[in-house]
This record gives structure tokens, C-alpha cells and sequence, in this order.
């Protein structure tokens, strides 16, 4: 690589980083928020979903701005109010200032990663890009790994609040990296940004979950049942204004070919468990079991680990055996070890409770992301897999949106041992439903992963 080449792939890493990194802090410091602020259960679903509601909303519309200001321009707004919102979430009073900068946050996380990934394809092309894309993928995993182990020992040893602020250090070397780099920005004429569209699917989704959260507090009062009707009024006109739309941020059409739709259908369940996984066992584990939150974010750590060794070979695997099998398969594994999970008690032992079906639900997944993916881009021609990747990115957070925004339904108000094992059988039945719906409706070939392999 030339010294841009690594620059930029340095700042695309760092930059992506940034934003991975908190959303795997975020559920380790749940408990330690609501013990300080308050706020309950409700309070914890949307600190998780003010960011996803964020993201998920704009993070289709986040490539056409990067287009019209320049990538360059678009990751610098990005980095500045990522940070921003985060040292106000450490700074924060009260709940509902904390959840206000968490949606602010998922706006910065929206430019980030559309504005990363553009740099990298504009300055890497043929072999480089796709080896370049790579390195950003296994990188910024990584930090996945690190994100529930940081975020445990800065609430331990410090406080939830210094957790936040870590994300300081990546943004400020990307802005050092970009001074270094001093490349001009480029504008991609003729593209519009869809203000409508993007207003609209914000609306739908923040009307849907605000029913979600606050109907088992408020009941079904004037406000829940207005907010609810609204949102999916609203989120109706979104999926109307896209089929109408000359240049839709979301195109329909792509829908229509078959393993780009039943993909992105299993995507919505698979995500929507993991989602939900997630969130139940990081708050289960301090507040219902009373592990410090070093621990809790360790409880987890198998399943990157497994992820880490064996994607790549299951990504091979699928490419020889085609992808269906690994797609039926791994959710329907990862609905087993759910149920696994259900011998969590009192008093708890992680060993003999909770690690197996760890390892089990490990296995699951690294059978289930690499195969997925690959399925969903190779239905896709190469020219529109960038538009089809970020649909299916929205897609997988709008899941885990929804499904965190039920956790009051499902658990009846109270994330305790009897709502944690009422979770584990939603979740395992979201995993079983994307194996069926991976079985009944993908059809990619070998012979057509082999063709278009991106």
C-alpha cells in the first residue's frame, strides 16, 4: 500500500471503531446508569434504542450525504458529534438528558461508517479494495471484542460515565490521520438527499417504539395509542414514498429478488434475538445475578472469540456448500442454546448455567453471519452492492430496535429471573423463525456465490 492508502485505511478503521465500540459498552453500563440516574427498565430500553432509532433511521440516507458534502467533510461532522454526545452522556444529570445525546450519538454513528467505507472503495480498487475491506471488517470486529471488557472495568474501576468518554482517543487520531492525509473532497454531482424519506422512517420507527417502551408503564392512554397509530402511519408513508420515488434511499425493488428478500427476512429475526441477547444477559447478569460488570462483559466474550476464529471458515465452508445450510443451521443452533440457557437460576453458576449454551450460541452464530451476508450481496450485482449492504445494515438495527423496545411486553415490566427466561424463549423462537424462513426461501448456488462473490 501506498502512505494515502494506509492513511485512509487507518482513519476508515479508527472512524468505525469509534462507534462499534460503544455499542458494546452501552449494555455492560446499563445497571450501573440506573442505579446512579434511575429510570428503571424503561429507561434502560431507551438509552440501547435512542441510538438505534438514530442510526437505523439514517444510515440509508447518511451515503447520499456523504455524496453531496464529500466523505471527508461528511466523517469530520460525524466524529464531531459523536463526540460531542459522548461527553455529554458522561456528563449527564438525569435520564433523559443521556438518552437525548445517545440519539444524537447514533446520528454521528450514521455518517461514520457510509463515510469510512467510501473512502476505502475510492482509493482502493480490483484486488486492493476487496483485501482492504477485509482488513476494516477484522479490525473493527475486534472491536467488538474489546467493547464489553473495556466498558466492565471502566464501571468497576472508575465509573460508566469515564466508559464514554474513551471513544475521545479514536476520534482524535482520525483528525490528527486527517491533517497528515490533506486530500481534497470529492462531490458526486447530480445526487439529491431524500429529507422526506429520512423524516419519515424517523418518525414511524420513534412512534412504533415509543408505544413499545411506554405501554407497559402508561397502559394504552391517549398519548401511547397516538404515538403508536402515528408511527406506523407514518413509517406506511415512508414505504410509499420509496415505490414512488425516482431515487429511493431504500429500493423496493431489490426486495423482489428472492435471497436478497427472504435474506434480509431472516436478517430481521437473527439481528432482532441478537438484539434482544444481548441487552437481557448484560443487565441480567449484574442486576439479577450480581456480577460485576468486569464479569458480565466477560460472560459473553466466547461467543467473539468463536466469531473471530471461525468466520472465516465458515464463510468458505458456505461458499463450497452454497449458503443455505449454514443459514438454517446456525439459528436454529443458536435457538437451541438459547433454550440452554433457560438452566440459569438462583443461586447462579456460570459454568454449569451459562456457558454451555454461551459456546452453543457461539458455534450458531459463526455457522450464520458470514453465509448470511454473502448470500444477501450475491444476489446483488456489484454495482448496486453498496446501496444493498447499507439496506440490509438498517435492516439488522432496526431489528434489535424493535426487539429491545418489546423487552417491557415481554418481561412484564421487570428483568428478573422469571422475565429473563421469558425473553430466552422469544429469542430462541426469533432464531428458529430466521432458520425456517432461511430454509423455505434462499436459493443461491454455489456456482453463483463463485460468480459474484462480493
Amino acid at each position: 500500500m501506498t502512505r494515502e492508502q494506509r492513511l485512509v485505511l487507518t482513519i476508515a478503521v479508527l472512524a468505525t471503531v469509534a462507534s462499534f465500540l460503544d455499542s458494546t459498552i452501552v449494555n455492560v453500563a446499563l445497571p450501573a446508569i440506573e442505579r446512579e440516574l434511575g429510570g428503571g427498565l424503561a429507561a434502560q430500553q431507551w438509552i440501547v434504542d435512542a441510538y438505534l432509532l438514530t442510526l437505523g433511521s439514517l444510515i440509508l440516507v447518511a451515503g447520499a450525504v456523504s455524496d453531496v458534502y464529500g466523505r471527508i467533510r461528511v466523517l469530520r461532522a460525524g466524529l464531531v458529534i459523536f463526540g460531542v454526545a459522548s461527553l455529554v452522556i458522561a456528563l449527564a444529570p438525569d435520564p433523559l438528558v443521556l438518552i437525548l445525546a445517545r440519539g444524537l450519538q447514533g446520528v454521528g454513528g450514521a455518517l461514520l461508517v457510509p463515510s469510512s467505507l467510501a473512502l476505502i472503495t475510492s482509493t482502493f480498487s480490483g484486488a486492493a479494495q476487496a483485501k482492504a475491506i477485509g482488513t476494516w471488517t477484522a479490525l473493527t470486529s475486534a472491536s467488538l471484542l474489546a467493547g464489553p471488557l473495556v466498558g466492565g472495568l471502566f464501571v468497576d474501576l472508575l465509573s460508566w460515565r469515564w466508559a464514554f468518554v474513551v471513544n475521545v482517543v479514536p476520534i482524535g487520531l482520525v483528525f490528527w490521520l486527517l491533517a497528515l492525509l490533506g486530500r481534497r473532497d470529492v462531490h458526486a454531482p447530480g445526487v439529491r438527499i431524500d429529507v422526506l424519506g429520512a423524516v419519515l422512517c424517523a418518525v414511524g420507527l420513534g412512534g412504533i417504539v415509543y408505544a413499545l417502551i411506554e405501554q407497559p408503564r402508561l397502559g394504552w392512554n391517549a398519548s401511547v395509542l397516538a404515538a403508536g397509530l402515528g408511527g406506523v402511519a407514518a413509517f406506511a408513508g415512508f414505504l410509499v414514498h420509496q415505490h414512488r420515488s425516482a431515487r429511493p434511499m431504500m429500493p423496493l425493488g431489490l426486495f423482489r429478488i428472492r435471497d436478497f428478500g427472504w435474506g434480509n427476512l431472516a436478517t430481521f429475526f437473527v439481528y432482532g434475538a441478537l438484539g434482544l441477547n444481548s441487552f437481557v444477559i448484560s443487565v441480567y447478569l449484574q442486576q439479577g445475578a450480581g456480577l460485576p460488570a468486569t464479569l458480565a462483559g466477560l460472560a459473553s466474550l466466547p461467543i467473539s472469540i468463536l466469531m473471530a476464529v471461525g468466520s472465516g471458515w465458515a464463510g468458505s465452508l458456505a461458499g463450497r456448500w452454497g449458503p443455505r445450510v449454514f443459514m438454517t443451521a446456525g439459528p436454529l443452533v443458536m435457538a437451541a442454546a438459547s433454550l440452554l440457557m433457560l438452566r440459569i437460576g438462583d443461586p447462579f453458576d456460570y459454568v454449569s448455567q451459562l456457558l454451555p449454551g454461551i459456546l452453543l450460541f457461539g458455534v450458531g452464530l459463526t455457522l450464520t453471519v458470514s453465509p448470511l451476508t454473502a448470500a444477501i450481496l450475491g444476489a446483488i450485482e456489484p454495482a448496486r452492492s453498496g446501496i444493498a449492504s447499507a439496506v440490509n445494515n438498517a435492516v439488522a438495527r432496526i431489528a434489535g430496535l424493535l426487539a429491545v423496545a418489546m423487552l417491557g411486553v415481554i418481561t412484564g415490566g421487570a428483568l428478573d429471573l422469571a422475565g429473563l427466561h421469558r425473553s430466552l424463549w422469544v429469542i430462541a423462537a426469533l432464531l428458529a423463525l430466521g432458520g425456517v424462513v432461511s430454509f423455505i426461501g434462499i436459493r443461491t448456488s454455489v456456482s453463483k456465490m463463485q460468480e459474484n462473490p462480493s
